[in-house]
């Protein structure tokens, strides 16, 4: 029996139709065209925005860093009024603008087409980068990188805008950890932080396109800035010998230090005590008090303003360095971020870690300096925000030190356990439920 001709299936005709459609599916004008290109402008733009605000910021720490050497005295004044009028102003014209920038854009992604309007707004995000400034040019103790989370989030969202598409939670998660990348120049840390503190619990998977996103900002950012290490190649090693004894000690004290600066921000924040309801009522006088803290340290010891960056880098150096930098750090921090300004606890709290770094050579003075600093730094970061595997990655790119990250994962998760016991709740997680919309002011 001859055998019979098969016909072509109809799925796989090309017809003019079925060509129409595909366009409409895929083509130029298709949802899912617009939405790949709003991520990938979104990326870069974020990019060269997270660049454009660092160096804005440098160039205003420079300014304060010429004014202290001036006239060294005269912060004991500006430090508290500036504080009072960054919070009056941050209440009256763009109160989702205060503290960290984090904690909002955890709160945006459970309504991202709303939050464009509140959380990650232009308005919002525009007072907070000049109010961090702001802070910065008043001596405060804060960083850049939280800000530019929040400010990374809203440029997605004008992007998504522009094209005429739905901007989803995934989107906003992409959008501030690729602000994360951009601000340490780290974009595997950027990835890291999306999965495991800004997607925690989040049940929707994040896409190839979306994690890929993270990358491009930090790419551009890279590009723009050269390829710099944020720390110096510092190349810290340490044999497994001494890591048997140094790391369990960094891993416990930078843990319970970090964990207790975690549940001192969550009290004050969201806590029942008497100085927490006086701090709501007088939030301006509140304000001025924190800022008087923060000037006498800075004040009376001339190392505790700003982000810290350089204290950190030269104890990482080998630089010797008051034993009392990191408990004076510690406070100006907390000081400064309970106050109900804008501005970021990273760098700040990698400021802290190495002063704790620092307590610890102290007690091991034969180990390399380097190493036993950046384990200390490591672990504190690791017990303020609960994100082990992001604080090793984000040590490890900014100082070159790749051969410690054996001993910097066992610190990490050392701290990690140790700020449970200190501080149950993520302090990200805790802080982000104050913007909710029935307790957003």
């Amino acid at each position: 029996m001859p055998d019979t001709p098969t016909l072509p299936r109809r799925g796989r005709r090309w017809t003019p139709a079925r060509f129409r459609a595909l366009l409409r599916s895929r083509g130029p004008t298709s949802v899912r065209f617009r939405q790949r290109i709003a991520v990938i402008t979104g990326a870069v733009a974020i990019g060269i925005v997270a660049v454009l605000f660092a160096e804005a910021a440098d160039a205003t720490a420079l300014l304060f860093d010429r004014y202290v050497r001036r006239l060294p005295w005269l912060p004991l004044l500006t430090t508290p009024l500036g504080f009072v009028a960054l919070v009056w102003l941050t209440r009256r014209y763009v109160p989702l603008a205060r503290g960290s920038g984090i904690p909002q854009v955890m709160a945006a992604r459970a309504d991202p087409a709303a939050a464009t309007g509140n959380l990650i707004a232009v308005k919002t995000v525009a007072g907070k980068a000049l109010l961090t400034m702001g802070a910065i040019l008043c001596g405060g103790s804060v960083g850049r990188e939280g800000p530019t989370v929040q400010i990374a989030a809203a440029v997605m969202g004008v992007s998504h805008r522009l094209m005429r598409v739905t901007m989803k939670g995934t989107v906003v998660i992409a959008g501030g950890a690729a602000g994360v990348a951009a601000a340490f120049n780290t974009p595997l840390a950027g990835v890291l932080f999306a999965i495991e503190e800004l997607a925690a619990a989040y049940e929707q998977r994040m896409t190839l396109m979306v994690l890929s996103s993270i990358v491009i900002a930090g790419m551009v950012a890279q590009s723009l800035t050269g390829n710099y290490v944020y720390f110096g190649e510092i190349g810290a090693h340490m044999s497994l010998t001494a890591a048997l004894v140094v790391v369990p000690v960094a891993g416990l004290a930078g843990g319970l230090a970090g964990g207790l600066f975690a549940r001192a921000m969550l009290a004050l924040a969201r806590g029942g005590s008497r100085l927490t309801r006086w701090s709501k009522a007088h939030p301006l006088l509140f304000a001025g008090l924190c800022g008087l803290v923060v000037a006498g340290l800075g004040v009376a010891t001339g190392m505790t303003w700003g982000t810290g960056y350089g204290a950190a880098r030269g104890m990482i150096g080998g630089v010797d360095a008051p034993l009392w930098f990191g408990p004076a750090k510690f406070v100006a921090t907390l000081a400064t971020a309970v106050a109900g300004l804008p501005g970021g606890i990273f760098a700040p709290s990698l400021a802290v870690g190495a002063g704790v770094g620092n307590l610890l050579h102290a007690l091991f003075p034969a180990d390399p300096t380097g190493a036993v600093v950046i384990l200390g730094m490591v672990a504190y970061f690791t017990g303020v925000v609960r994100a082990p595997l992001t604080a090793v990655i984000i040590l490890s790119e900014t100082t070159a030190s790749r051969g410690l990250m054996l001993q910097m994962f066992a610190a990490a998760f050392l701290a990690d356990w140790a700020s449970q016991a200190v501080c149950r709740e993520k302090l990200y997680h805790g802080l982000s439920a104050t913007f909710s919309p029935h307790q957003a002011p």
